[in-house]
C-alpha cells in the first residue's frame, strides 16, 4: 500500500498530492479529534514532515496511520536547517511544517524560516486549525474586537514586571501564555502593576479537565497561590479603562494659574501635558482667557 494515506476510525483514505511548498499545518491541542480533514490529507503527502519534538507529534501522527519522513526542526536548528528546506522546495518537495501542538510560529518554532521561504518568493500555505490563543480569547468573557497575543513572559521577576508595566495603558484585552510552575507569579505581578481588571486564566483546553477560571487579577492571584496547577495556562487579561475626560472648569482654572506665571506657550505646554488635553483646544482656551483679562 502506498505509505501516502491516512486512517479515520479504522477507515483507510488516500491522500491526494500536494503542489510544491511549505504547508505550515495547525495540530489538536489536546483532543486528536480537533485534527481537520485538510490537515490530515496534507501531513499524509507531504515529502516530509518538520515537528517540533518528533517523540510528541508521534502520538497525533501514529493515531491517524500517517506514515511519512519526521524531521525535527525546532529552536536550537531552524536557522541551520532553513537553507537546506528552501532548497528542498525550490526544487519541487512539499513539506509541512507541525508544533508540538496548535498553530505553529505562535510561541513556537518556524519563523525564519517562513521568512526564508518569503525571501527566495516561495509558496507557503496555512491549513488552519487548533489554537490555544483563540480558543482562550472566545471562552474568557472579555472583549474580542481587539486584542493583543503576547506570548510567553520573561521568566525572571524583574523583566516580567517591566513587561507587564509596559502594557499597563493598551486598551485592547492582552493573551498570555504561561507555564504552570511561574502562573502563581505572574498572576500576582499583574495583579500589583495592572491593578483591579477583570481577567481569565484558561487550563487543559479540550481535554478532559479543561476549565476557565474567571476573577479580578487579585482573586485569581489568591486563587491560584493556594493550589497547584498542571497543564499549560492561557491568561486573558482586560485591556486598561478608557480615561475618562478631566473637567473644563478644572484644567481652565489650572491654566488661568500656569498663565500668572509662565508665558502664555509655556503654560499651554504644561497644562496640555499634565491633564493629556489636545493642545489646540488648550491654546484656544488659553487666547480666550488673556482677551477676558
Amino acid at each position: 500500500m502506498d505509505d501516502k494515506h491516512y486512517f479515520i476510525a479504522g477507515t483507510v483514505f488516500p491522500a491526494p498530492p500536494l503542489a510544491p511548498g511549505l504547508y505550515v499545518v495547525a495540530t489538536p491541542i489536546g483532543n486528536l479529534r480537533d485534527i481537520t480533514i485538510r490537515a490530515l490529507e496534507t501531513l499524509a503527502a507531504a515529502d516530509a514532515i518538520l515537528c517540533e519534538d518528533t517523540r510528541m507529534s508521534a502520538r497525533l501522527l501514529d493515531h491517524y496511520g500517517i506514515k511519512g519522513r519526521r524531521v525535527a526542526l525546532h529552536e536550537h536548528n531552524e536557522r541551520a536547517k532553513a537553507e537546506d528546506i528552501v532548497n528542498r522546495i525550490a526544487a519541487g518537495q512539499a513539506l509541512a511544517l507541525i508544533s508540538d501542538a496548535g498553530t505553529p510560529l505562535l510561541s513556537d518554532p518556524g519563523f525564519p524560516l517562513i521568512r526564508a521561504l518569503a525571501e527566495a518568493n516561495l509558496p507557503v500555505f496555512a491549513i488552519p486549525g487548533p489554537s490555544a490563543l483563540l480558543s482562550a480569547l472566545v471562552v474568557a468573557g472579555l472583549p474580542t474586537d481587539a486584542f493583543a497575543f503576547h506570548g510567553f513572559l520573561p521568566p525572571k521577576a524583574g523583566a516580567r514586571a517591566n513587561a507587564i508595566v509596559a502594557l499597563r495603558d493598551s486598551r485592547e484585552t492582552l493573551v498570555f501564555y504561561e507555564s504552570p510552575r511561574r502562573l502563581d507569579d505572574t498572576l500576582a505581578a499583574m495583579a500589583e502593576h495592572l491593578g483591579e481588571r477583570q481577567a481569565a486564566v484558561a487550563l487543559e483546553l479540550t481535554k478532559r479537565f479543561e476549565r476557565v477560571h474567571r476573577g479580578t487579577l487579585a482573586e485569581l492571584a489568591a486563587e491560584f497561590a493556594a493550589s497547584e496547577t498542571k497543564g499549560e495556562a492561557v491568561i486573558v487579561v482586560a485591556g486598561a479603562a478608557e480615561a475618562s475626560a478631566p473637567d473644563a472648569a478644572d484644567w481652565q482654572a489650572a491654566l488661568l494659574v500656569a498663565m500668572a506665571d509662565q508665558p502664555l506657550r509655556a503654560a499651554v505646554d504644561a497644562i496640555t501635558g499634565q491633564y493629556g488635553l489636545k493642545r489646540k483646544e488648550v491654546y484656544d482656551a488659553a487666547l480666550a482667557l488673556k482677551v477676558e483679562k
